[in-house]
C-alpha cells in the first residue's frame, strides 16, 4: 500500500492516544486474555506482539520471557514501553511496519495479532510476512472484527466502511480470504465480542 495509507494511521493512532487504552481495554480485556491461553505457548517461547499498540496484552503475559513487539506508531511503543516497565515485563518493543517484519525467516514460535488485521493497510501482506518469521509448527493468535466467511457486505456496509476505514478499520475483511494467500491451516474460530463480530481465530504454520 501507499506511504499516505501507512502515514495516516500511524497519524490517527498518535492522535487516539490519551483515549486508546481507555476504548481497547476495557471493552475488550477478557477476549484478550482468552486469546493468550489459547495461544499455548511455553514461557521461553519466542512471541511476537503484532500491532501490539500500548501493550494492552502485556498484563497476560508476565510469564513470557522472550517477547518482541512491533508497532507502526511510535508514541504507542513509547507507551507498551513503560507499561512493560512497571509490570516488570521484559520486552524488545520496536516501531516497525506490520508489512515489512525486519526479521529473519522462523524467527518466531507464536505471534499474537491484536485488532491489526482489520486496520492494517495490506493484510495479505501482513499474514505472509506473519507466516515468514513463523517456525514450522507455530501458532497465531488472532482477536479482531471479521466479516463472516462467505457473506458478501450490504449496501449500508459499504457506506459504513468508507466512514470506519478512515477512522478506525475496515469493518469488510474476511479471515479465510486473507489466510487463503499462505499456507496457514485455521485451527480454531470462535465468535468473540458484539455477538461474534469480532472473532478469536487460531493459525498454525
Amino acid at each position: 500500500m501507499s506511504l499516505n495509507t501507512n502515514t495516516w494511521n500511524r497519524l490517527r493512532y498518535t492522535l487516539y492516544l490519551p483515549i486508546y487504552d481507555l476504548i481497547a481495554d476495557r471493552i475488550f480485556r477478557k477476549y484478550r486474555k482468552r486469546s493468550v491461553e489459547l495461544l499455548n505457548a511455553k514461557p521461553s517461547d519466542a512471541i511476537l506482539l503484532l500491532g501490539a499498540g500500548t501493550g494492552l496484552d502485556l498484563p497476560y503475559m508476565q510469564q513470557y520471557t522472550n517477547l518482541t513487539a512491533i508497532d507502526i506508531t511510535p508514541g504507542m511503543i513509547t507507551k507498551l514501553q513503560q507499561r512493560a516497565e512497571k509490570l516488570g515485563v521484559t520486552i524488545d518493543a520496536q516501531v516497525m511496519n506490520g508489512q515489512q517484519l525486519a526479521f529473519a525467516d522462523n524467527s518466531f514460535d507464536a505471534v499474537v495479532a491484536h485488532l491489526i488485521l482489520a486496520v492494517i493497510p495490506d493484510p495479505i501482506a501482513c499474514i505472509k510476512e506473519v507466516e515468514r518469521v513463523l517456525k514450522p509448527g507455530g501458532t497465531v493468535m488472532i482477536f479482531d472484527k471479521f466479516l463472516p466467511d462467505g457473506q458478501k457486505p450490504t449496501i449500508a456496509r459499504h457506506f459504513f466502511n468508507q466512514i470506519a476505514g478512515t477512522l478506525f478499520s475496515d469493518i469488510n475483511r474476511s479471515i479465510g480470504t486473507i489466510v487463503s494467500h499462505t499456507n496457514l491451516t485455521i485451527e480454531l474460530n470462535e465468535p468473540a465480542a458484539l455477538n461474534g463480530t469480532f472473532r478469536l481465530v487460531r493459525l498454525r504454520k
